[in-house]
């Protein structure tokens, strides 16, 4: 039996999620995986940093690139729950990614919206991996604001 690495390294980018659920910052996670290893991971962090930039793409990126000593992440695959903001594709496109998983879309903020084309021709692009658990996460986290529990 084959194993589905993509949906094992979004259930990873999940439970960064819910460290940032846990957290009251919006549940958002991400990986970055090289030759089938975790080298970076990061969840929204903007509120207990204060910083508009601690994004969950953004933090796993910088643990990455200090993990390979470059900026350049062309062997590795970013793994992120929900797809990524304008800010966060810019970092994408530039570090060179060979591969972009992402759980589910994002209409409102998501890079989509706003750009007409992918981060590179090089980074494959693949979407809807785990994407109701991805979206669940955020429902709830959204519905609870709403209802004042947070």
């Amino acid at each position: 039996m084959e194993i589905d690495l993509d949906a094992l390294f979004m259930k990873k980018a999940l439970e960064q999620a819910q460290l940032a659920y846990s957290e009251n910052e919006v549940p958002i996670g991400a990986v970055v995986v090289c030759n089938n290893k975790i080298i970076g991971k990061g969840y929204n962090q903007t509120e207990k940093l204060n910083d508009v930039t601690a994004h969950a793409e953004m933090l796993a990126i910088t643990a990455a690139a200090t993990h390979l000593g470059g900026k350049y992440m062309d062997e590795c695959v970013l793994y992120v729950t929900i797809e990524p903001c304008v800010m966060c594709a810019g970092a994408i496109k530039h570090a060179r990614f060979q591969k972009v998983v992402i759980g589910a879309c994002e209409p409102k903020t998501g890079f989509s919206r706003f750009l007409t084309n992918d981060f590179n021709t090089k980074t494959e692009l693949k979407s809807g991996v785990l994407e109701e658990d991805c979206s669940n996460i955020m429902k709830q986290f959204f519905r609870e604001k709403r209802e004042g529990k947070s």
